[in-house]
């Protein structure tokens, strides 16, 4: 039985170790933290459940369709519930927009804020049904080695109606001029890396994720994901060590033939690495075998990092719905602090989850748990004194929007940065969504999935095809799981002649 060692227990980790070990193989999940989960870990104190990244459950077709491969349901492992409203956008104290689940709901809501909205809303969901289609069934499950991959007749037929030409910018505001309608619109692709006049509108896909679908929850938390994957990877056969840093790939006649995991020297018949991409290559590769210099990293735009604050509060505060995004100072300025002139943002947007509203499982009773997001960009200088300081300043703003005082009646409070990021996932300059989703980072314009000089080495995860997010990331575990299988199906084929 062959032998793969995968490096990193997050999301595409488990997802390759799922469908390698499915098929028969002998998989182990080296995992450097003390805990699975990457991104995805979970962190509880004084009876509250801290979801500690991902909050947002959007593509429930994606996890389903990851699910059926071993002919299971998202069902059977935890329960699902759809949020209504999905979230609120606070455009001013007074000035809230919900996005509730009954799409015709929206429609008023639309039309209430720019007369003719509504039917300018159909065609717009329309479309971005359209390019969530053809992007899900023809274009995301490819490796991305060459652009003969998407020489697929729907993909030219539709390669001006995917939009890939034009920036979302332009896109929003050729259907819609209200601010509120456009920020809106504009917000489900403010993590993809880039403003949005940089994003090709093909990405407005996630509007109808985030609109039609609608905004889902686990309960008990995101970190039941993880559970979930971790029994279905057991179930398999598959190995988990935590606290088990991989140190070095030790390469023999151009393939690696064992690993270096806490001092130790473990055989392997191949790797995949989907811990952070930039740090396998340049920290556990000789530079004979790597992709890529450090030029090309350093070259490359990333997506923005995030100050993350995770708050007890023992009372409850109204106003807030389960996800709130506040975007009540200027955006553009905001903006160009991340992507233009990095720096600390002066006057942030950020962003609010209170599971609580939903889940009574993630606080005591009578409680409050916040998660508070800040964005920034990466490689910014991250000190104690300035999280401090933000923080004051956004306890104030939510102060003030909820009309309640709570910061005396916080009982948990801790924050998580660029530090925190580079620490415990070796993220490269700190950054917390991996490469922005630019024309020029896309598909083929991507890392590599495999080692073009190592040919038992394979990469997966948010710095490579098909990119960040939850979703993404489960998408690419599948891929890189087929790549070695069908490269050791054909290891198995020449060797018998």
């Amino acid at each position: 039985m062959r032998s793969v060692s995968v490096i990193g227990g997050g999301i595409a980790g488990l997802s390759a170790a799922c469908f390698l070990a499915k098929d028969g193989l002998d998989v182990t999940i080296y995992e450097k933290n003390d805990t699975i989960g990457g991104r995805c870990r979970v962190f509880q104190e004084n009876g509250f459940t801290f979801d500690m990244g991902p909050s947002w459950y959007w593509m429930p077709d994606v996890f389903e369709s990851f699910f059926a491969h071993f002919n299971k349901t998202a069902a059977d492992y935890y329960h699902l519930v759809k949020l209504d409203p999905g979230f609120q956008i606070i455009l001013g104290q007074d000035d809230i927009l919900p996005v509730p689940a009954d799409i015709d709901e929206l429609r008023q809501i639309f039309e209430s804020r720019e007369k003719g909205s509504a039917v300018r809303l159909d065609k717009f969901l329309r479309e971005a049904a359209y390019k969530y289609q053809i992007s899900m069934t023809e274009l995301v499950k490819t490796p991305a080695y060459s652009w003969l991959e998407f020489a697929k007749a729907p993909v030219f037929r539709s390669i001006f109606r995917m939009n890939l030409f034009s920036s979302v910018k332009s896109y929003v505001r050729s259907y819609f001029s209200d601010p509120g309608l456009v920020a809106l619109l504009e917000f489900p692709v403010l993590f993809l890396g880039a403003m949005p006049n940089r994003i090709p509108a093909l990405y407005t896909l996630m509007n109808h994720a985030a609109l039609t679908q609608g905004t889902f929850y686990p309960m008990g938390g995101m970190g039941k994901i993880i559970e979930a994957m971790q029994h279905l990877a057991l179930s398999f056969g598959v190995k988990i060590q935590t606290a088990a840093a991989v140190q070095k790939l030790n390469i023999s006649n151009g393939h690696i033939d064992s690993i270096t995991v806490n001092g130790s020297t473990i055989k392997t018949d191949a790797v995949i690495a989907s811990a952070d991409y930039h740090h396998v290559e340049q920290q556990l590769l000789p530079a004979a075998y790597r992709n890529y210099t450090e030029q090309y990293w350093d070259k490359k735009t990333l997506a923005p990092s995030c100050l993350i604050y995770y708050i007890g509060v023992n009372k409850k505060l109204p106003k807030l719905q389960h996800h709130n995004l506040f975007f009540d100072t200027d955006f553009e300025q905001h903006a160009n602090e991340i992507y233009t002139r990095p720096d600390w943002p002066k006057d942030p947007l950020f962003y609010v989850c209170c599971p609580s509203k939903t889940d009574p499982a993630v606080a005591p009773a009578g409680n409050e748990n916040l998660f508070i997001l800040i964005p920034v960009a990466p490689a910014l200088n991250d000190e104690p004194t300035l999280r401090e300081d933000y923080f004051n300043k956004i306890v104030t703003r939510l102060e003030t929007f909820c009309g309640e005082n709570f910061k005396e009646n916080i009982v948990v409070n801790k924050s998580y940065g660029l530090n925190d990021f580079m620490t415990d996932y070796n993220a490269y300059k700190g950054n917390a969504y991996g490469l922005a989703n630019t024309l020029r980072q896309t598909a083929v314009l991507k890392p590599a999935m495999r080692n073009k000089k190592v040919s038992n080495l394979f990469y997966t995860g948010q710095l490579t095809v098909p990119g960040p997010g939850l979703p993404p990331s489960l998408i690419s575990g599948e891929i890189v799981a087929a790549q070695l299988l069908k490269q050791f199906k054909k290891l198995n084929y020449e060797s018998a002649f």
